[in-house]
């Protein structure tokens, strides 16, 4: 699914230039669960906001699907970010002023998916993640943990080919964490979604299939 080569990250600062990726090269197959670990500042984040298409000043090669990301345009990476990536952040970012219904919405109508499939498909999400009951209610109305929960049913509700989740229980009481990494792995193992995660926790990388560790930017044994 996504093919790196000599990948870097280069930011110009003051006393040099810094090098938060350095010459990544990475394969992840689809249906991969690859963990992504290393000390802060290692550029774990900045390799997966690199994937999501967050930045767009890195160096190298990304392909994606096979379409050479590094040769697309500004909008043409809008395009492939909108259709094919999810998002599970470690502050949920959940639009406040929206209910769980709507803001399960929001990512379909970036589709253009017509309003009456919207409901259907909002519903099934719903129903599929248990919060049926939470569908009128704001996000701090809930817990962290369903704040979580409907988080991933948001980056889900589309059927992204890529889920990128980063430190996605970094918010969360133990119990919440582990309940929502068991849901990732269910995801992962039953559905077959392709999830890359940035964590700081050995407990969970280890719910992914691989793990791969950064430190200074670079890729390491």
């Amino acid at each position: 699914m996504i093919s790196l080569r000599n990948l870097s990250r280069v930011y110009a600062l003051k006393g040099g230039p810094f090098y938060a990726l350095r010459a990544i090269n990475l394969d992840i197959a689809e249906g991969d669960f690859l963990s992504i670990m290393g000390p802060s500042g290692s550029g774990k984040s900045t390799l997966l906001h690199t994937l999501g298409l967050h930045d767009q000043a890195w160096e190298g090669e990304y392909h994606f699907a096979g379409q050479p990301v590094h040769r697309l345009d500004r909008k043409q990476r809008f395009e492939l970010q909108k259709q094919s990536l999810g998002f599970v952040f470690q502050s949920y970012h959940l639009l406040d002023d929206l209910t769980v219904y709507e803001n399960l919405e929001i990512p379909l109508s970036y589709r253009n998916v017509p309003k009456a499939e919207r409901e259907a498909i909002v519903c099934d999400a719903l129903d599929r993640f248990n919060i049926v009951a939470k569908r009128d209610l704001y996000p701090n109305q809930l817990s962290g943990g369903q704040q979580q929960l409907v988080a991933i049913a948001r980056a889900l509700v589309a059927q992204p080919r890529l889920i990128l989740a980063d430190e996605p229980t970094g918010n969360l009481h133990s119990d919440q964490g582990r309940e929502i990494m068991e849901l990732f792995r269910r995801l992962n193992r039953d559905d077959g979604v392709t999830i890359v995660q940035v964590t700081h926790s050995l407990e969970n990388a280890a719910y992914g299939t691989r793990t791969v560790r950064l430190a200074d930017g670079l890729l390491v044994p």
